[in-house]
């Protein structure tokens, strides 16, 4: 089967995520990788787009903004909220667990009910650190286009 891959770039400051727009050692990475059905979304942080600054220092609204830019990225490549079968979160220290669980329980609510019924199948971790200090959380998503 030949399955069609199409790339969705990262852009931040306006500046596309590849060398040479970016300097050796700094990441280079697609928003989005769609497969076929399968939507990868690469690891969103609470850094904004515009400026590559991290827009708030708390869990709660660090995890807003994390979700809305998931939400954006997969009404970007054609899916929704609701099509999410797989999350990774990664936490800067495990105190903030209960507060991500919750807000992104309250973000489902509100923009993916079905994943509160059928929540998708998540690994939470707490690596020894994040690409930048500042960030509180990171989430990786796999989603499919349509169910």
């Amino acid at each position: 089967m030949d399955w069609e891959v199409k790339h969705y770039p990262m852009h931040y400051a306006g500046v596309k995520q590849v060398y040479p727009n970016v300097p050796p050692g700094s990441p280079i990475y697609a928003k989005a990788v769609v497969v076929g059905n399968l939507v990868f979304v690469s690891g969103m942080t609470a850094q904004d787009i515009e400026t590559s600054k991290t827009l708030v220092n708390d869990m709660e609204g660090q995890m807003k903004v994390v979700l809305d830019k998931v939400r954006v990225t997969l009404e970007e490549v054609g899916s929704t909220m609701n099509n999410i079968i797989k999350t990774l979160m990664l936490l800067k220290d495990v105190k903030d667990y209960k507060v991500m669980r919750k807000t992104e329980l309250e973000y489902y609510q509100k923009h993916a009910p079905l994943l509160v019924e059928q929540p998708p199948a998540s690994t939470f971790m707490q690596p020894a650190a994040l690409a930048r200090p500042e960030f509180l959380v990171e989430m990786d998503v796999i989603a499919v286009l349509k169910r």
